[in-house]
């Protein structure tokens, strides 16, 4: 499912954002639904500041849930938030466009929802190496995460 703040119009079709999910799921060979909402940077400072102790804007915020819906049986894997503006800003630093960053955001949010992480370097390289085969599946191997 993907949400979309009232104030935005992204300018992109939105099928691709979820492709980009299901190719990261199937690529971890996992299953499950989430849910994926576009926003603003204040909305992703906010969340960054209540939930990780970080008063900044920032690019994707990955909330794992891991619940069972008790009538269906299927997997919530949880919520993934993107900042439109944000992504907008990296695409053109990095010269690509604004869904390719996106996409790719999609893709890291999903791994980090999976149990994936960057803090440490052994943990980063894993994730990155993922990352890239996912991305390189997408036919997106040319867009990488910005390096803060």
């Amino acid at each position: 499912m993907i949400n979309i703040e009232s104030s935005l119009e992204p300018p992109f079709d939105l099928d691709l954002l979820e492709q980009a999910a299901l190719a990261a799921l199937t690529h971890q060979s996992a299953e499950g639904d989430l849910t994926i909402v576009l926003a603003d940077d204040e909305e992703l400072q906010r969340l960054n500041r209540d939930f990780l102790g970080i008063d900044a804007p920032t690019d994707v915020l990955s909330f794992p849930a891991s619940e069972t819906d008790p009538e269906t049986g299927a997997t919530y894997l949880g919520d993934i938030l993107l900042s439109i503006p944000r992504a907008d800003a990296q695409a053109q630093a990095a010269g690509h466009p604004l869904v390719d960053e996106a996409r790719l955001l999609v893709v890291h949010g999903v791994l980090h929802l999976l149990g994936h992480d960057h803090a440490e370097p052994e943990e980063k390289a894993k994730m990155w190496k993922a990352q890239g085969e996912i991305m390189d599946g997408l036919g997106l191997g040319h867009v990488k995460v910005s390096e803060k």
